[in-house]
């Protein structure tokens, strides 16, 4: 049975899923069997498991840093926001329910089960098991009927190191504060303190850390400093939308930010491309006339987010944009949204109905209970190139536009091309990523040197290098507990 070791944060976005991504590929590369586990995570950025289902996108990251393929025993509560107040209720991979949040919150102790049994597959089948935890632990009025922190952690006896953010201000009060609040016997299970995201001078923090072991009793690792290169991985969090945009390329590629947009790290080689200028349009503003492109990205409620575009006048700048010669790239509920209508009978993903789509593919997409989720190796028709992506979505589409595909999948024809050629929708996710297609598909915009994929291991490698300069990583192992068979 494996070790295991649990990062609580005391907040969201302190760092965890790197922290337990740079582990990862620490562990890995000293020869052991790795795996992450958060066993529930809230994201619209999913990925599709190798054993046919989804978990978040920071697990799937985790499990490559692991160098494992992702499963869905890595994330078995997952949580995918559909609208203000309710998700989608995802276990062990497969979409089980569609909830309110107070549903979910007065009933979520049921899906404690199916977090310790994928807990305990893992166990069974490595060395060493981190686990992360979600948002904050110090949420006290969250406590009852918990399964993301604590709840898990003293089911399963899991030591725990509780993880602050100095980049914020406050960490000193932000751990000691946590393990003030938080129940004893929760407290009890707390080993280590780490701070992370520190800037300057690590020395400058020595007698924080000295305080914080003093004052707490444990052992207190870090400063971590910011790590630049963590910036080409995979975002797991909406909170990366806020500063998204970027690039000074001629070639310029707007992406509406719709209100429930989904699996946006699509766009990350498209923003890594130096001849590129990436612009996430925020509500209220207006797609820029001099787009080059623009790309309309995955959404979880396509329906809800027809109406969200049209409430930002972006219909209108699209529609513009497209009589204006410019191109426009739909992937997924974007796809769905440049067809002539999506109708929802069955209600999944809101109130049942149909709304009008742009017309700009002559496809119509009527939603379905069952999601599609499926890993795919495609060539795109236009130049030939081969890629690789997934399936992640709960719509069958049909129409005469159907008869210009995007991309082949083996025998199978995916996507559609209008007549003009401008207009293109795909239910491929992940496509960019492919360097030959991508820089096909940006022409001479695209740079010749690029090679994403290998931009993202080589930030794993420094990532974990990084973490073994600035922690005691043997310290911090030995306080890794053995799960009981």
């Amino acid at each position: 049975m494996a070790r295991a070791l649990m990062f609580m944060g005391t907040g969201s976005d302190v760092g965890k899923s790197l922290i337990v991504a740079g582990l990862c590929r620490v562990l890995a590369d000293r020869g052991h069997a790795v795996a992450p586990f958060k066993p529930q995570n809230m994201s619209n950025n999913a990925a599709v498991t190798a054993d046919g289902g989804e978990i978040g996108r920071a697990q799937a990251l985790q499990a490559r840093a692991a160098r494992r393929a992702p499963l869905t025993a890595m994330n078995p509560v997952l949580l995918k926001p559909e609208g203000e107040t309710g998700s989608q209720i995802v276990v062990r991979g497969r979409r089980r329910a569609s909830l309110t949040a107070r549903q979910y919150w007065a009933d979520r102790a049921q899906f404690l089960p199916d977090v310790l049994a994928a807990f305990a597959d893992l166990a069974r089948e490595h060395d060493f098991v981190l686990v992360e935890g979600a948002g904050s632990a110090s949420e006290v009025n969250l406590r009852a009927g918990d399964i993301a922190n604590f709840g898990f952690a003293r089911a399963a006896n899991v030591p725990v190191v509780l993880v602050g953010d100095i980049h914020r201000g406050g960490v000193i009060a932000s751990l000691v504060g946590t393990m003030a609040v938080i129940d004893p016997g929760d407290a009890a299970l707390v080993r280590a303190s780490l701070v992370n995201k520190f800037f300057g001078d690590p020395a400058l923090f020595a007698s924080g850390r000295t305080f914080l072991e003093r004052r707490l009793g444990l052992p207190a690792f870090g400063p971590v400093p910011h790590l630049a290169a963590a910036a080409r991985l995979p975002a797991e969090d909406a909170l990366a939308l806020e500063s998204y945009s970027g690039g000074e390329g001629a070639f310029h590629i707007a992406v509406p930010r719709l209100s429930r947009i989904a699996n946006f790290d699509d766009l990350d080689p498209l923003r890594a491309e130096p001849g590129v200028t990436l612009t996430l349009v925020q509500p209220g503003a207006a797609i820029p006339r001099n787009a080059d492109l623009i790309l309309l990205p995955g959404s979880k409620s396509t329906r809800a987010d027809l109406a969200f575009l049209r409430s930002n006048g972006w219909d209108i700048d699209i529609l513009a944009h497209h009589r204006a010669g410019g191109r426009v790239l739909g992937i997924c509920g974007g796809y769905q949204m440049l067809g002539s209508t999506v109708a929802d009978p069955d209600g999944v993903e809101g109130a049942p109905g149909t709304s009008a789509g742009l017309g700009l593919l002559a496809v119509d997409t009527v939603l379905a209970p069952t999601k599609q989720l499926r890993l795919e190796h495609a060539v795109h028709l236009a130049s030939g190139e081969a890629l690789s992506g997934y399936h992640m979505h709960m719509g069958v589409t049909a129409g005469p536009g159907l008869a210009r595909p995007f991309a082949r999948i083996g025998t199978t024809d995916e996507g559609a091309v209008s007549a003009d050629g401008r207009v293109m929708g795909t239910y491929l996710h992940g496509l960019f990523a492919a360097d030959p297609f991508r820089r096909a598909f940006l022409g001479g915009a695209a740079s010749p040197d690029l090679a994403y994929e290998a931009g993202v291991e080589a930030a794993l490698d420094e990532l974990a290098a990084h973490l073994e300069t600035h922690i005691d990583i043997g310290r911090l192992l030995a306080l890794a507990a053995p799960m009981e068979a």
